[in-house]
């Protein structure tokens, strides 16, 4: 039988992975914290156990297991004092309630402004490639930028921006950068559900714990002093009190001959100390040697780390134990180590990639493009695992976007026959694409997707895979409930990884160089490193 046919995944190494690596011991997997240290120790004895040989930084001529990845932390100490005023009264707002700010990543000590003005620009997107610009010249200097989350064209589903799905302008990463790179003093994007994707919940335990950064030469250059989100319902509260209509404005703003409006009137003040200092973290790196051509890599990839502990739900739980996201991607990361481990060896290399601060944007995996241990012109393509489905089988599968690649035709291939279709992402404005570790490979011109789980439920249909799908992002998504369930089959899953083996085996035993297919806007990228292919 060919090495890239089937082989036994076992759904209890699946379970007893997820639920060691988000028991409350592992206290949620934070960068930096007693529980990375836990994670890393786990993960380089199942490598280690599996009989894999360590990939990662050398270390006295020797390769480690571990690639240090330093980061910038920062966190707001003590309390948050923020206010506004307008309309003949003044708030005091709550921070994680009507606001929620992030720690300063500039460097500053503390962030202190009083009474600065706000300015509403729309999408806050500048893209001459559509002729768009929402900013018309406007200064933002010492003003704070009010923004919508999404593209311009989200609330219609046509227009210049792709319609329901959503480019890299959508992302709150983006707004921003971009507002930064303004010279604004801060970004306070308007939350929506609908158009950001997931509720208030997730925005207040994403943006209110410590934040990390990648090392930056020039801060300021990438993040403004304030960066922050508010609550939909203060965005109209002030609007009107500007003598101004939110609704009215934001359809406005789904035009390019949009302009910033002024919120006159209105004024914010904060004061909140930050600590800033330097750490470091560490990706976890894994090899199969190739017998033939040990300098080519097919790499599978996840993160290990979760938000760790943070503010506490409603019954007072602290420890956001990310059994789903993502245990369940470095469960699988662990069980395809052991199945190639296993089998004859490979004649490509095959690399396993565990990055660190996803949570906190993707910085592992960026870290890690853009100081790659191994050449990113030679790695053959990435197949990343995030946030699988633990329980039985779907008839489906499907990735994070809409990227168009050889190395999904040849997944769809393999899944087909093992009687699965392909589903288009089910919420392409969601913006998954731009949220998983694939997207720093990607945007170097390497091949890469996340792999989701399908939603057509062998039992209970599209109906039932839906409704958990929407349960889970309400409920636990970022919440300290995302924990391990003794019912999970981890069916579907083994299943799956079986397929994911499939093709990057088969990847890994041939001469192919998958590309990004001709209207992609990472093919030149790809292109660009072609000759030291050859």
């Amino acid at each position: 039988m060919p090495a890239s046919q089937a082989v036994q995944i076992e759904p209890s190494h699946l379970s007893q992975d997820v639920k060691v690596l988000s028991s409350d011991e592992f206290e949620g997997r934070g960068p930096n914290t007693p529980g990375e240290a836990k994670t890393v120790a786990y993960l380089v004895n199942q490598f280690e156990a599996a009989g894999l040989k360590p990939g990662g930084d050398l270390v006295d001529g020797k390769r480690s297991w571990t690639q240090d990845v330093p980061l910038g932390r920062f966190e707001i100490k003590g309390p948050v004092a923020l206010s506004v005023k307008g309309g003949g009264k003044e708030d005091t707002l709550t921070q994680g309630e009507q606001i929620a700010v992030r720690a300063a990543m500039t460097g500053a000590k503390s962030v202190e402004f009083k009474d600065a003005p706000l300015v509403f620009v729309g999408y806050g997107v500048a893209a001459p490639e559509r002729k768009w610009d929402d900013f018309k010249g406007q200064d933002l200097k010492g003003k704070l930028a009010v923004v919508l989350i999404n593209d311009p064209d989200f609330e219609t589903g046509k227009g210049e921006f792709g319609g329901k799905a959503m480019t890299y302008y959508g992302r709150w990463t983006y707004k921003f950068e971009e507002l930064a790179r303004r010279g604004a003093l801060g970004t306070l994007i308007v939350h929506e559900t609908a158009p950001a994707s997931y509720g208030w919940a997730t925005v207040k335990n994403s943006n209110t714990n410590v934040m990390y950064d990648v090392v930056r030469k020039n801060p300021l250059e990438a993040h403004a002093p304030v960066e922050g989100w508010i609550q939909r319902d203060l965005a109209v509260d002030l609007f009107k009190r500007a003598g101004l209509d939110f609704d009215k404005l934001k359809k406005s703003a789904q035009s390019r001959n949009f302009k910033p409006v002024e919120l006159t009137g209105i004024a914010m003040s904060g004061k909140y100390a930050v600590d800033a200092q330097t750490i470091v973290s560490k990706n976890v790196i894994a090899l199969r040697e190739g017998s033939q051509r040990p300098g080519e890599y097919v790499v599978y990839s996840g993160h290990w780390d979760h938000l760790g502990i943070g503010l506490p739900d409603a019954k007072g739980d602290r420890i956001y134990n990310g059994a789903v996201d993502n245990a369940t991607g470095i469960a699988a990361l662990l069980e395809l180590a052991r199945v190639y481990a296993a089998a004859p060896a490979p004649q490509r290399s095959v690399m396993f990639l565990a990055v660190t601060a996803e949570e906190k944007g993707l910085l592992g995996s960026e870290y890690y493009a853009s100081n790659p241990v191994y050449p990113l012109a030679r790695t053959v393509g990435v197949l990343n695992m995030d946030a699988l489905d633990p329980h039985g089988k779907a008839r489906d599968f499907t990735i994070s976007g809409s990227a168009k690649l050889d190395l999904l035709d040849r997944l769809v291939a393999k899944a087909r026959m093992a009687k699965l279709s392909f589903s288009p992402d089910p919420k392409p404005e969601a913006g998954h694409f731009f949220r998983s570790d694939h997207f720093p490979f990607a945007k170097r011109g390497v091949p890469a997707f996340s792999f989701g789980s399908g939603e057509h439920w062998e039992q209970g249909g599209v109906a039932a895979g839906k409704k958990e799908a929407e349960r889970y992002v309400k409920e636990n998504y970022h919440q300290p409930s995302d924990e391990w369930k003794a019912e999970w089959t981890f069916e579907g899953m083994a299943r799956d990884l079986g397929i994911l083996y499939a093709v990057g085996r088969e990847l890994a035993d041939s001469n192919a160089w998958p590309n990004w297919s001709k209207d992609s806007e990472f093919r030149a990228a790809r292109d660009h490193s072609a000759s030291e292919r050859k």
